[in-house]
Parts: C-alpha cells; structure tokens; sequence
C-alpha cells in the first residue's frame, strides 16, 4: 500500500483503485496526512470496510449473511433459513441496496406475506409469518452488529404474527408406570421409552445414542448428539 509525499502542503496522501459491488474499477484518493503510516492505515481501513460496504446490494449481503453463519448452525437448520430467505425474503428486497431499506418497505413486504397464500391456498399462519420476519430481522441485525448498518429496519417496522403457545401434556409417574407394564413385553420399546422417560431425553437424541454412550460402571449415559433425517 504505497503512500506520498505531497511537497507542497508537506503532508502524505493515498492513490489507489477498487472495485465497487458492480465490479465497477473505481479510483480513490486522500490528502491531508501527517505520516506515511496514517495513510497506508487510511487505505487499508478503507478497503476492509469497502468488502462489506452497506451500499451493496441486498441479495450481496445476504451471500456474506450466509458465508458468516452458516458453518455455525446445524444442517436442517440452515435448510429451513435458507427457504425462508430464497421464497419469502430475496425476491422482494434483492436488488434494492441494504443501507437503502427502509421501516415502510419492510412493512409493505409483511403486508404482501400477510395477504398471500401457500400452495394450498390457505393463508399462511401467524407463527410462520413471525418465524419468516424474525428471519429477516436476524439479516439485518447481523448487517448492524459486524457490517456497520445503522438501523435495523425491520425492527422498527414490528413484527408481524404470532407465536401460539402449545399446552404440553406430561404422564405422572403412576400414569407412566400403568404404560410401561403394558410394554414389558417388547423389550426394545419398553427400554426405548424407559431411557426417554427416566432421562428426559429427546427422540433424536434416544435414536442417535450408540453402546459407547453407555458407561455400566459408572451408571452413566452420555448425550453428545441427535439423530437428523434431511
């Protein structure tokens, strides 16, 4: 990163190119520093923030988004992101530049969803409508919180849907017990259902579960993973 001496103004100044987020060859230059090293720093501060400029378009973000996150979750999880993102979210805001996104554009966006229907015809569900802009929002807090992005403008809009809460149901030990007679008789299931019961543990974590998970000695059991069809 070379930097010169301007002999008139006695101070250092920055020359050089870059390529914008159209891949467009663009020229750059900065005047006004005291030392070399201020402004081969200037340079180089402004390159790293130039390869996640806020200027760049949505749908450019979101393949940053996705390089950024999706290592760190698991598999079927990201599935179900990346649905979400390429039907519900990038064709509507893809080609509009993220620091250009505003609160009312996300509300027309929701409005649109809230309006549409799925391949049955039915309105989608309150809880959907939620999961998809909590998704959205999760985009935009990431662009906030690592890329400089001022706002979150899909948390100022709101959010659209709801949760609905399911009431879980639980056997007491008694009701447990009466089941587990009943299954003596199918040892694979009777020791199946003891382990779920006894360890409250999930059924991919029980279907995932390998003779090493077991220690005899100790009367342990080890839960490290769960079972995952894609």
């Amino acid at each position: 990163m070379p930097a010169y001496k301007d002999e008139t103004r006695n101070n250092w100044y920055c020359v050089f190119y870059f390529e914008d987020w159209n891949g467009e060859r663009k020229k750059k230059m900065k005047r006004g520093f005291e030392t070399k090293k201020a402004a081969q720093d200037w340079e180089r501060q402004f390159l790293l923030q130039r390869a996640a400029d806020t200027d760049m378009r949505f749908d450019k973000f979101v393949e940053q988004y996705i390089a950024d996150r999706k290592d760190r979750l698991r598999e079927n999880t990201w599935l179900t992101k990346e649905h979400i993102i390429n039907t519900k979210i990038l064709p509507y805001f893809k080609d509009r530049k993220l620091s250009e996104i505003q609160a009312r554009d996300v509300i027309a966006w929701q409005n649109a969803l809230m309006s549409a229907k799925d391949d049955r015809g039915k309105p989608y569900s309150s809880t959907y409508l939620k999961t998809v802009h909590n998704q959205l929002s999760a985009i935009f807090n990431h662009a906030v919180k690592y890329y400089n992005l001022r706002s979150n403008p899909a948390q100022t809009a709101g959010n659209m849907g709801s949760e609905k809460r399911q009431e879980m149901l639980f056997w007491t030990r008694e009701e447990y017990a009466k089941f587990a007679t009943a299954m003596m008789d199918k040892p694979r299931s009777f020791y199946a259902f003891e382990v779920l019961y006894w360890c409250g543990i999930r059924e991919g974590e029980l279907l995932a579960l390998t003779p090493a998970d077991f220690d005899l000695d100790k009367g342990t059991l080890s839960v490290t993973k769960s079972y995952q069809r894609l």
